[in-house]
């Protein structure tokens, strides 16, 4: 991928070749059955950004039909220790990623069938990542603001092994 990489970092999933793109959806999802469920995606990676979408159904909304609070932080998560990890000097195999502290403003409903995560890095400390995320509707509606800062630690082990999990795969 990194040939087809254009200036300023930037890779559009969709600007891909088919078979590229479901490797990308396919590593998202491997070994986080929570990612599967809410059937994330990675819409757009950059130097020190992220943009996910997640379809508005029913796997992810709460007793009153409506999308999940829980639903959206992890949206939320995901983009932005998606952009923390391209944004940093997080060294893969060697740090683990974990989040840190997490806010997030609940603004409104959204309108339509996919929301989509927006994370910035803001700041990269020697331990801290500092990220801003948007979440918005088709109608470019904001339904979420957060704030969020994740950690690199050394390498961490897995809580419960699981099949065809590595050690070195980052904690998104």
């Amino acid at each position: 991928m990194s040939e087809q990489t254009p200036p300023g970092g930037t890779i559009r999933v969709s600007d891909l070749p088919e078979a590229d793109q479901e490797f990308i959806r396919t590593e998202l999802r491997r070994n986080t059955p929570l990612h599967h469920l809410l059937a994330l995606e990675i819409v757009e990676i950059g130097e020190r950004h992220a943009v996910l979408s997640m379809p508005v159904r029913e796997e992810a909304f709460n007793s009153t039909a409506n999308l999940h609070g829980g639903a959206i932080a992890t949206l939320i998560d995901v983009a932005a220790g998606t952009a923390a990890a391209r944004g940093s000097n997080f060294k893969r195999g060697e740090q683990s990623l974990v989040t840190a502290d997490l806010h997030v403003r609940y603004l409104g409903r959204p309108n339509g069938d996919v929301v989509h995560a927006r994370a910035e890095v803001i700041k990269v400390g020697r331990q801290l990542v500092i990220v801003e995320c948007r979440v918005t509707d088709p109608e470019d509606r904001i339904v979420a603001t957060a704030d969020f800062s994740m950690m690199i630690v050394p390498q961490r082990q897995a809580l419960r092994p699981m099949d065809g999990a590595q050690p070195h795969d980052p904690d998104l």
